[in-house]
């Protein structure tokens, strides 16, 4: 075992002989849309994401589904249409899977993936000046969450759809070509959950600059009108006393830092002397991207 349940990482690692490593995934959630195939697909998606922020190339899924048995079959086939669509995008076969019936749907897959072991991305290995790099914008859970209180627009529900079923690959391929080490997928921890995890187990101080982290569209609308999910206050709660916020941040962007992402993007750490190689490639094959902070020496968080 490389890597396993402690220091946490995002998927176990199994080095299977001298050069490869197997690496196993499972995550299954509560319906985030209305649309049963979107469900599907963005679950799909999620699930995948941590293979990819491990580095590594997916191969084989399991479906792990808990339907009520009253929703209709068409309803259930649309979920799982969803999700072998979109992991038919990414190059991986949905070999079966496992149901149980429950009060409300769950749906996720188990994933495993393959890798050199040589390009293994950690949590644990960022360094002092490395560059933190954002691939999608935060505000997934506020803007949902005002989805279901019906208060969202179609436009905004719309942005955080297609993000959320945005596959994690190509980030993940760049940061393997150019030799990073070190990454992350922001998912129900939170950007500043997720970023704890990698300083702290890195041993370093990572500042983030308000100004340049990209939300959604609607994202600090619905934050102003207090459309946090649950799970942004427990986020808050555990993870704050390690996070140094400026006084300039106010309760607002406080809490959407805190906000729980669903199927959110790769943070990545890139040292200053591949930075503007990491770019170049982004820029080519438009893969969108944010520069948001940087490691020092140190612990914690810090918000400028």
């Amino acid at each position: 075992m490389i890597v396993g349940i402690d220091p946490p990482d995002d998927a176990a690692v199994w080095k299977i002989d001298d050069s490869r490593s197997i690496v196993v995934t499972t995550d299954f959630f509560t319906p985030v849309v209305d649309e049963p195939y979107d469900y599907g697909a963005i679950a799909a998606a999620n699930s995948l994401s941590d293979i990819y922020a491990m580095g590594a190339n997916p191969f084989l899924a399991l479906n792990i589904a808990a339907f009520p048995p009253q929703l209709p079959a068409e309803f259930l086939g649309e979920i799982i249409r969803g999700a072998a669509e979109k992991a038919k995008e990414a190059g991986v076969v949905v070999a079966g899977g496992h149901t149980i019936q429950d009060k409300e749907p769950k749906f996720g897959l188990v994933v495993i993936g393959m890798i050199d072991t040589k390009n293994l991305l950690t949590k644990a290995a960022v360094r002092p000046e490395d560059l933190l790099i954002l691939t999608k914008p935060l505000g997934i859970g506020v803007t949902t969450t005002a989805n279901k209180a019906e208060k969202a627009k179609i436009e905004d529900i719309q942005e955080a759809k297609l993000w959320m079923q945005t596959l994690n690959k190509l980030p993940s391929q760049i940061a393997v070509q150019l030799g990073l080490k070190a990454a992350t997928d922001i998912t129900g921890f939170s950007l500043l959950g997720h970023a704890y995890e990698m300083a702290s187990t890195s041993n370093v101080e990572i500042v983030f600059t308000s100004k340049n982290i990209p939300f959604l569209s609607g994202a600090r609308q619905y934050g102003e009108k207090w459309y946090f999910a649950g799970g942004a206050a427990d986020n808050q709660l555990f993870y704050k006393k390690y996070v140094d916020f400026s006084r300039e941040i106010d309760e607002v962007m406080e809490m959407l830092l805190f906000d729980p992402q669903t199927s959110g993007g790769l943070l990545i750490a890139c040292p200053p002397l591949k930075i503007q190689e990491f770019e170049t490639t982004a820029n080519r094959l438009r893969m969108p991207y944010w520069i948001i902070g940087q490691a020092f020496n140190g612990q914690g968080l810090k918000i400028i």
